[in-house]
């Protein structure tokens, strides 16, 4: 009978152990043989929490306080305004993610050196008793500015711990802030200074009315990037939209989806989109008029007074600036490895293709000089006219100009000081003093290093930020950083380097409201569908705790249960959005959608009326010339026009000789980030293992399947490796999200990406340049 069952729910046996062994006090999992699964289940509406490319209904089924299987959407008509928000295997393996024997199930303790990963279990009472002592002591004696709440994104719901504690914290005095994110740093920094919002894609149903659709490191099969945005690409293709996928990976969306693959060599994007502005411009195939009635900087005649001739866009795609480089096809295929005949046709298709959308991807602008790629797609729209337009697109960061309002909870930060979310090994290295020409905002300089670390459901602080090694390193050292709390579900890395480990509930233990990422119309009621297990706790409610230390209860909870703020987001929400359902029938039904008639096409009032619709920019139109990067006077690294720099550990990088091979790190349909990297069931559907072109393994001596060593001056690691023809020559990627597990020898043996990246932010954004790196490959014997 149990074998039975066992292959009913999808699970291997000797998967069992991970699911647990005795129902009962101790709190673990199990099956029983007295026929549970013919037992009266409960369909339980939620949704996840972790920063996954997408956001579905997830519909859990549960019997006797144990879930049975996860499902999806399915009971309503599959229609272009309201598509099913349906799950991929990530949502189907929450269950297996919950039942870890490996769960954190009890606060702990560090012991010994910090890093060792040696932990002692304590009491809640005795976890809270010595955070609040320390971070007493670390407020007193360094202030506001030493404390400081990491970036986190393994709970990205309206109630989660860093909302709570962010509140709590602006309570206390205050606390060190960031700006930006890993992923999104250099367009979100970038675009504004072109159009002057991130705002500015057209909703996905319009994609339908394209006529060409440029993906520039674009993946949506794999990242989501919203959920039911590859449904709207599908939608396109049979439309008969022409569909080109550029990318140094052939990608499951380019397989699925597109018309034709060009491999591109990384960090080298906007020297393919110079050179299609080189071939527009030389044979006259640019919207002259758009640019002349719309833009400033793109050629000498639409310059702002005071610049010096030879600054224009023009006059550096013409070679007529001081480098004196025409951006020819033929220059840019040898930096980016495709063919010229290729840069010409595309030029030419998205020139005279109208409209065309240049729809840019996350990927390419984590790259060490990524702020210029955006900007470049941005100035294609401009010279094509395909901004403002149905099957249009404006390029750059591309959110869709909806933004349906779903209140937050309220807290405030008497403290202004921010710094990139990137930058925080600079602050605790170097942080007083720390100014705005390193990534601080809201003052003129930092008054403390960080001295205190809460890790609120993250795995930035070691895992998903470049160079773990030398991350590791700093966290490790004591004097620098004098106290770490991470609150998580799992040991992972970034907790191994923590003073207390406090243990989450689980997504499916709790109650929340969560929004869409990215793209979508729509909001989600997380429904709790068991109860939580082992001394797991709900951030809201140890959060409370830590406020009595501090005599701050009545003024953190305002009175209100869990229940009751929850019912205070629906209010508010609902204040601002005629119709929306009150709190139980949201919690019922688990979803509301807004609809809308037409969909939403970026900048369509400034093109139609621009005398009473200027764009959001200090000049009312679109900056191909920004006089606000002019003006930082650093040329080279921040130009005013978008340009082509070769990046440090690019493919012109003399470092190559020795470290020939540009790495990456390509999102992988089995994880979120690091979530579920510990997952057994996704290790099956996808192990980790090293991408490398069948050339170059040959070269090597390298078979597939052989272990594999990856180096570089900054790490090594040894993992699998997997020979393909779906990464260009010159390439090899490392699916993002491994956790770092050195050995002994401080080998990493797990495959983190991060252990060959180098900590350098972007020069404007301060971001994230994890796809720029150099390393060999060699078979380990």
């Amino acid at each position: 009978m149990m074998k039975e069952k066992v292959k009913m729910l999808g699970i291997k046996e000797k998967n069992l152990k991970l699911i647990g062994k005795l129902a009962g006090e101790d709190g673990f999992y199990s099956f029983n043989s007295e026929g549970d699964l013919d037992k009266e289940e409960k369909i339980i509406p939620t949704s996840s929490s972790h920063n996954c490319g997408g956001r579905c209904i997830i519909k859990v089924h549960v019997k006797k306080n144990r879930i049975a299987r996860i499902s999806t959407e399915d009971d309503i008509p599959d229609t272009e305004k309201t598509p099913q928000l349906r799950g991929c295997l990530r949502c189907r393996a929450y269950r297996n993610h919950m039942y870890n024997c490996d769960r954190l199930k009890y606060p702990m303790k560090r012991r010994g050196k910090r890093g060792e990963g040696r932990f002692e279990p304590i009491s809640w009472d005795e976890a809270l008793d010595y955070i609040a002592d320390n971070l007493k002591r670390i407020m007193h004696e360094y202030g506001p500015d030493s404390i400081y709440v990491q970036y986190a994104t393994g709970n990205e719901g309206r109630l989660s711990e860093n909302v709570w504690m962010k509140r709590l914290l602006g309570m206390y005095g205050g606390y060190l802030s960031y700006y930006g994110t890993y992923s999104t740093a250099c367009t979100q920094a970038a675009t504004p200074y072109t159009f002057g919002t991130i705002y500015t894609g057209n909703s996905r149903e319009d994609w339908v009315n394209s006529k060409l659709i440029i993906l520039l490191g674009f993946n949506p099969a794999d990242t989501i990037h919203g959920t039911n945005t590859a449904y709207y690409l599908k939608m396109a293709k049979n439309a008969g939209v022409r569909i080109i996928s550029i990318d140094p990976i052939y990608s499951n969306t380019a397989i699925a989806l597109a018309d034709e693959w060009i491999p591109i060599r990384p960090t080298t994007d906007n020297a393919l989109l110079d050179a299609m502005a080189y071939v527009m411009i030389t044979e006259n195939l640019q919207d002259q008029h758009f640019l002349d009635k719309y833009c400033i900087g793109f050629d000498e005649n639409h310059m702002p007074p005071g610049i010096p001739y030879g600054n224009s866009y023009k006059s550096y795609v013409l070679g007529e600036c001081s480098d004196r480089i025409p951006k020819t096809p033929v220059w840019a295929e040898a930096i980016t490895g495709i063919p010229k005949e290729t840069i010409v046709r595309l030029a030419k298709e998205y020139a005279l293709d109208k409209p065309g959308a240049l729809i840019q991807g996350f990927g390419p602008q984590r790259h060490a000089y990524g702020e210029q790629v955006v900007r470049g797609g941005t100035v294609l729209a401009a010279m094509t006219g395909n901004i403002g337009i149905s099957g249009g697109w404006a390029s750059g960061t591309g959110y869709p100009v909806r933004e349906a309002y779903v209140a937050s909870i309220p807290h405030y930060n008497p403290n202004k000081s921010k710094i990139s979310m990137f930058s925080w090994p600079d602050a605790i290295v170097r942080g007083k003093g720390m100014g705005a020409n390193l990534s601080v905002k809201g003052t003129e300089k930092l008054s403390s290093s960080i001295k205190f670390i809460f890790n609120l459901g993250g795995n930035c602080l070691v895992n998903q930020h470049t160079d773990s090694n030398a991350a590791a390193a700093l966290l490790k050292n004591k004097d620098l950083v004098k106290f770490i709390v991470t609150s998580d579900h799992f040991l992972t890395a970034s907790a191994r380097l923590s003073d207390i480990i406090l243990p989450s509930d689980d997504m499916l233990e709790r109650e929340d409201i969560v929004t869409p990422w990215g793209f979508g119309d729509y909001v989600l009621f997380m429904n709790k569908a068991v109860d939580t297990v082992f001394q797991c706790r709900n951030g809201y409610d140890w959060i409370s705790d830590l406020s009595k230390r501090f005599g701050l209860l009545d003024k953190f909870t305002e009175g209100k249960s869990l229940d009751e703020w929850i019912e205070y987001l629906v209010e508010k929400t609902a204040e601002k959005n005629p119709g929306f359902p009150s709190c139980e029938e949201f919690k019922k039904k688990g979803v509301y959608r807004w609809i809308y008639e037409k969909p939403s096409i970026a900048f369509k009032k400034q093109i139609e009326e621009p005398a009473a619709n200027p764009f959001p920019t200090p000049s009312g139109k679109i900056e191909i010339f920004s006089p606000r990067l002019w003006e930082m006077d650093n040329h080279r690294e921040i130009p005013a026009v978008p340009k082509y720099i070769s990046a440090w550990e690019g493919p012109e990088d003399f470092l190559i000789g020795k470290y020939p091979i540009q790495c990456i790190g390509h999102h992988s349909k089995r994880r979120v980030h690091s979530t579920f990297d510990n997952d057994s069931w996704m290790e099956e559907v996808d192990p980790q293992k090293i991408f490398v072109n069948c050339e170059d393994a040959k070269s090597r001596g390298i078979e597939d399947g052989d272990m594999v060593k990856v180096y570089n001056d900054r790490g090594v690691m040894i993992l699998p490796v997997k020979i393909t023809s779906r990464i260009m020559p010159g390439v090899a990627s490392i699916p993002q999200g491994g956790w770092w597990t050195p050995d002994e020898k401080g080998i990493d043996r797990r495959g983190c990406i991060n252990v060959l990246t180098k900590y350098k932010p972007t020069p404007l954004a301060f971001g994230n340049p994890s796809h720029t790196s150099l390393v060999e490959i060699e078979k380990v014997d």
